[in-house]
């Protein structure tokens, strides 16, 4: 029966996205192409490739859309590029500024880092970019076949991230259906960007669950908790180590950061006077926060430039003459020896600092090296505020830290006194009330729904919560919760 969907990522946990729409015998459309991370990078596959290797055939896909440029959806296009995949690649117009940045780091660590090799590489990625703008058709394709037809929208996961409509037509019954893939959509009122909006109609979902078993705190009360961890932690003369993915989350911490920043320095909120003693300790006009991941700088510099697709509360801050990605507190670090050196300089003196640092679930990066030299000092703090994935060091730090217990780093066990803390709110994912409200804000609801992208006990909580919400209304359902596609 045509269509039919295969999975190749992103069943057995929240890495990995790749998902095959087969449209007919002859064509199929590919969304995500994104690499296994944590314990799910574990396999049994040739030792040389791993779990990225590319083991399905490619013959037939038209294009690849891209939901979005974290790695863990298109971390795989080398990889595809070299088993022979020859289509486009279509994203939004952000994400195509920002897919090439991704991809160049994605092919130094997996490929290869000879420059000519480089560059011969970005020339092909570019050629192979179609720019698409929100809310508008594409037609991929209209032949004796089929008529396929794509849409992107915003999704509100991270800059240039969308949920994809897609439009089919089969020529020989002439049967219409819309089938839409969620990607990873963001949590409402996420700073930078406009919140999701539900699509008008889907016959079929495609829907992750990462947070699928879980509710957020309210922005509010995240960002009077980020305030007061910091408080308290910057008090104690250390350093609050944050690790976070280069893109997205990096860009709403500097966000959230300067809002704090700009809080304290004119005496605006209730939080100041609560937090009186505290803010004593603390100089907060030359409190350095320092972004120490050159991948990140270049994706924040790309965030200012693509300003006019920031949201209302964004806009209306620069007017008032705020900088919310370049304020003047934020220090960079580049090179590998400037690096080194301010993780020397944070380790020997009392200075309290914010260092943000990549990559988000510790399981390689810089912040490894800030973890190796702090995780033993109970001056530190580290400061968790994303998902981290079963198998990571992140993972086993927020586990093992708050009972004081330590973590294998290198092949080398760092005992635990720095204190550890998780604000689950900042999350780029929504939770299960917003899963629900993109099906519920439908005007035809899905008659189909898989899920996809979560944790075994997201993915169950899911699906409870909407066959209880289709029973309720009297709909009928055909819940699917896929495994690998052999």
């Amino acid at each position: 029966m045509y269509p039919h969907i295969l999975h190749h990522g992103a069943v057995d946990g929240v890495t990995g996205s790749c998902h095959q729409l087969v449209i007919n015998e002859q064509q199929s459309l590919l969304i995500d192409c994104g690499v296994f991370q944590g314990s799910e990078a574990s396999c049994s596959r040739a030792a040389d490739q791993g779990c990225q290797t590319i083991d399905f055939p490619l013959a037939g896909i038209l294009a690849l859309v891209a939901t979005h440029v974290h790695i863990d959806h298109v971390g795989r296009i080398p990889y595809l590029l070299a088993a022979g995949f020859d289509g486009p690649i279509l994203c939004s117009e952000p994400s195509a500024k920002l897919l090439p940045i991704v991809l160049e780091d994605a092919f130094k660590l997996g490929v290869s880092r000879d420059q000519n090799a480089v560059e011969r590489y970005l020339s092909l990625i570019q050629q192979r970019i179609i720019a698409l703008p929100y809310n508008t058709w594409f037609t991929l394709r209209d032949d004796e076949l089929s008529l396929c037809r794509i849409r992107l929208q915003r999704a509100g996961h991270i800059l240039g991230s969308a949920y994809v409509e897609v439009d089919l037509t089969q020529r020989s019954t002439g049967q219409r259906q819309r089938i839409v893939f969620s990607g990873d959509l963001g949590a409402p009122h996420a700073p930078i960007l406009p919140a999701p909006k539900a699509p008008y109609k889907a016959d079929v979902l495609v829907i992750e669950s990462t947070y699928g078993d879980r509710l957020h705190e309210s922005r509010r009360n995240r960002r009077a908790r980020l305030e007061q961890v910091l408080e308290q932690a910057l008090a104690d003369h250390g350093t609050v180590l944050i690790p976070a993915f280069s893109i997205g989350r990096t860009q709403e911490l500097l966000y959230e950061l300067e809002d704090i920043l700009h809080r304290k320095k004119t005496g605006e909120g209730g939080a100041r006077a609560a937090a009186k003693g505290r803010d004593r300790q603390v100089d907060w006009n030359n409190l350095p926060i320092i972004l120490d991941s050159p991948l990140a700088s270049r994706f924040t510099q790309v965030y200012r430039e693509l300003e006019p697709f920031w949201d209302a509360e964004a806009l209306a801050r620069l007017k008032t003459g705020r900088k919310p990605l370049s304020f003047d507190n934020l220090l960079t670090v580049d090179s590998h020896s400037a690096h080194q050196a301010m993780v020397n300089r944070l380790v020997s003196t009392a200075q309290p600092a914010i260092v943000i640092a990549g990559n988000g679930m510790c399981s390689s990066g810089r912040i490894l090296n800030y973890l190796k030299a702090m995780l033993d000092d109970r001056r530190h703090n580290v400061l968790f505020v994303g998902y981290q994935a079963k198998g990571t060091i992140g993972a086993a730090i927020q586990r093992h830290g708050p009972s004081g217990g330590y973590v294998d780093i290198d092949g080398q066990r760092y005992g635990i006194k720095a204190l550890v803390h998780t604000l689950g709110g900042y999350s780029a994912h929504a939770d299960q009330r917003g899963l629900l409200a993109f099906v519920k804000g439908m005007r035809k609801w899905p008659s189909h729904i898989r899920i996809v992208h979560g944790d075994t006990e997201a993915k169950a909580s899911l699906a409870r919560e909407l066959q209880s919400l289709y029973q309720h209304t009297g709909r009928r359902l055909q819940l699917e919760i896929p495994g690998t596609h052999p």
